[in-house]
């Protein structure tokens, strides 16, 4: 058994700036990834992290392990399967696809993420990051005067065509019902919006193109007809899912799964912090996930210091 003050679950912005303030104040701390560097590391560009204008995920997301790195934080290259609350900490199990570990733990910074919902169909997965994109705040600004479209019919899939309008010369907003999710004040916004046309009761059947995306194949759900619709970028609004399942019954969440925290990371659950995209708030990307996880660290040192 492995035995560390601190565990930061997650390799990406939130878990490595977490691990790199710890190593600052020389914390016993350790971070637990089997891939550090997380969502960030799918981004073709990133425009949007201050400083550093158009690095690629990759990149940014490298520079940040090398951060951690040389300021001395400890790693554990595996995947976190469980995490256990008990009256000196917590226990997390392990697991890198041959052996099992545990860590007991005094308190843990829990930067876990979401996931996106998928489409699930033909080109997707490899066009991520090529055309496809999952965030419309983060990547709307590589479209100027180009054509995409955004699939969903709820407030973050209108709200990412109103974002986009501003940009990009035509957006279609591809839904598979005749009538939208969405508040019916965004829904009356898009209405109002002339560069976006909306195409209802349609299906996407496969993103096209080879070293980006070059169109998307529909279906109607009525006719039956398909089509190619020629778009420079794909953005999918379908829905997002917090990792919160294994720890759902020791933290209180939302009703959408998010756990429930402030910009301190403070969570219901003594010695248990929550930091980055996986947390209630309002705007999710890698600065806001950076920011998450040098304040978990603060509110983290200060629980330590009551344990003694």
């Amino acid at each position: 058994m492995y035995h560390t003050k601190l565990a930061i679950v997650g390799g990406g912005a939130a878990g490595l700036t977490a691990a790199i303030y710890a190593a600052r104040e020389k914390l016993d701390a350790v971070l637990i990834d089997d891939y550090p560097g997380g969502q960030i590391l799918q981004a073709s560009l990133v425009d949007n992290y201050p400083g550093l204008p158009q690095i690629s995920g990759e990149e940014l997301g490298e520079a940040l392990f090398q951060h951690a790195q040389e300021k001395g934080a400890e790693f554990l290259e595996y995947r976190v399967t469980a995490i256990q609350k008990q009256e000196n900490g917590f226990l997390l199990t392990l697991d890198d696809g041959m052996e099992t570990e545990t860590v007991q733990a005094q308190s843990v910074i829990y930067a876990a993420g979401c996931h996106h919902l998928l489409l699930g169909i033909q080109g997707e997965q490899r066009l991520a990051g090529h055309g496809v994109s999952y965030c419309a705040s983060c990547d709307a600004a590589f479209y100027q005067d180009q054509t995409v479209a955004v699939i969903g019919g709820g407030n973050t899939a209108l709200g990412d065509a109103l974002l986009l309008a501003r940009m990009a010369k035509t957006v279609y907003l591809i839904h598979r019902r005749d009538a939208f999710r969405a508040s019916a004040e965004l829904v009356e916004a898009v209405g109002h919006t002339e560069n976006i046309q909306m195409i209802l009761h349609t299906i996407p059947l496969e993103i096209c193109g080879e070293a980006s995306v070059t169109g998307i194949r529909l279906r109607d759900r009525e006719t039956q007809t398909e089509q190619i619709l020629q778009t420079d970028g794909i953005f999918v609004a379908v829905g997002m899912e917090p990792d919160t399942a294994m720890i759902s019954d020791s933290v209180r969440c939302d009703e959408t799964g998010y756990i429930i925290a402030g910009e301190d990371g403070v969570t219901s659950c003594p010695g248990f912090f929550a930091a980055g995209d996986i947390r209630t708030k309002q705007l999710r990307q890698v600065i806001t996930a950076a920011a998450d996880g040098a304040n978990c660290v603060k509110s983290a040192e200060s629980y330590l210091q009551t344990k003694g």
